[in-house]
């Protein structure tokens, strides 16, 4: 849960918005190999559709409210391109490319 004294920067949930109405928001994330997203919050339940790259992490926020990780830390994996993965809302995490690839996907939001 955020405070009055927290004093972290958020940042977009992917690097670029791609189309937006009352009911989804589009989003394209590209990590070139060792690049991070910026720290961000996921306020909305949301897909992923992986297209390209071999490896990819999430470092966690401790008060992250999500599936994946709830107590912080990091959670590392191989994309598996043409993959569809389900996330729920209250993630605060990085994204980092660790892998030796470029790193492609679509996130959708789903806002109603």
């Amino acid at each position: 849960m955020m405070t009055a004294t927290d004093s972290r920067e958020w940042g977009d949930i992917a690097t670029k918005m791609l189309f937006e109405n009352d009911r989804v928001r589009v989003w394209e994330m590209r990590l070139n190999p060792g690049e991070k997203s910026a720290l961000h919050k996921h306020d909305h339940d949301y897909l992923m559709i992986q297209i390209e790259g071999d490896r990819m992490a999430a470092d966690f926020e401790p008060d992250s409210e999500d599936e994946w990780n709830s107590a912080g830390g990091r959670v590392e994996g191989d994309v598996a391109n043409g993959n569809v993965l389900f996330a729920r809302k209250g993630g605060k995490e990085t994204a980092i490319n660790n892998g030796q690839e470029p790193f492609y996907e679509i996130v959708v939001e789903l806002l109603d």
